[in-house]
């Protein structure tokens, strides 16, 4: 097994199909499919399932593919480091579900380096893809929760995945709505009193398990619910609809605006809380960014 043959994997991966990825790898396709096939006898596992529209991975190939893009990414990390001498921009990612707490304390981590040495991003994605960004090493720090409904299952995916789950604070669930909604200035909302309101949840894609929703009693039986991908288009149908979101109750006014509030939710149970935390690769030294930014998490959730 060679670092070339990782190289080659992931890019046939990329491009679906390896007449492309020949294309963009300069090298022929009887080659590419060559090295392909001895990596597989190699390593006593299908990696493609290979057909006139292209290739495809199989169940083995997709998890070989995690370990793969771990080892290429951390030996780009050793060659920005040691052979291009700083002449390529370091960078650093994190992946979020939609927490302006998570966007504010990348603001404040950034503010604290130069910009033109370092290529900064912030995703907030799917939580699937919050997993595989971090187990690709395409973002160092991953910020997701956990609850007692899906602590069992979120743990095996992470751990399937090499990925450590560190904690940062637990919450007591909130309802998120503007400051106009019917029930902003109760002190409590029950589940009963949001009937009548659709139900605001973030996308997680058409093959998602419950255990991946970004909401807490993401089971419970809605009658009315829209899904959204992105946080302004959450806050504007909250607006427009009258629509409310299940939350951790910590919110940035400073990114959000001051038009919302969150009420606590009284759910009838008292062991429902949110765990909310980040995600790294086992085993793997944090870089100094990433140090900051999980500082910055921190000091915006007053954690000593």
């Amino acid at each position: 097994m060679t670092l070339q043959q990782l190289k080659y994997i992931l890019a046939i991966t990329t491009y679906g199909s390896m007449n492309k990825a020949s294309e963009q790898l300069y090298v022929s396709q009887p080659s590419l499919t060559s090295s392909v096939q001895e990596l597989e006898k190699e390593i006593g596992i299908k990696i493609f399932n290979r057909s006139g529209k292209g290739v495809t991975l199989t169940n083995d190939g997709a998890e070989f593919l995690q370990y793969a893009r771990q080892v290429v990414g951390q030996f780009d990390i050793l060659t920005e480091k040691y052979i291009s001498k700083g002449g390529v921009k370091k960078k650093f990612g994190v992946s979020a579900q939609h927490y302006s707490f998570a966007v504010k304390a990348f603001v404040e981590m950034v503010k604290e380096f130069d910009t033109t040495k370092y290529e900064f991003a912030i995703r907030e994605t799917k939580t699937s893809e919050i997993i595989s960004d971090v187990a690709g090493l395409r973002s160092e720090i991953g910020i997701i929760y956990l609850n007692n409904f899906n602590r069992k299952s979120m743990t095996k995916l992470l751990s399937s995945n090499s990925l450590k789950f560190h904690h940062l604070t637990d919450c007591s669930p909130y309802v998120y709505l503007w400051k106009g909604h019917p029930l902003a200035k109760e002190k409590s909302i029950t589940f009963d009193q949001l009937e009548d309101y659709p139900c605001l949840s973030f996308e997680q894609g058409d093959n998602s398990s419950f255990y991946l929703a970004e909401e807490i009693l993401s089971t419970n039986e809605y009658q009315r619910i829209i899904k959204a991908n992105d946080r302004a288009t959450m806050l504007n149908l909250m607006i427009g609809l009258n629509g409310y979101t299940l939350c951790s109750g910590i919110i940035c006014e400073e990114l959000n605006g001051s038009d919302y509030t969150a009420v606590p939710f009284d759910s009838g149970e008292n062991d429902e809380v949110m765990e909310i935390g980040y995600v790294t690769l086992k085993n793997v030294i944090l870089s100094e960014l990433a140090e900051t930014y999980i500082s910055k998490l921190k000091a915006y959730l007053g954690i000593e």
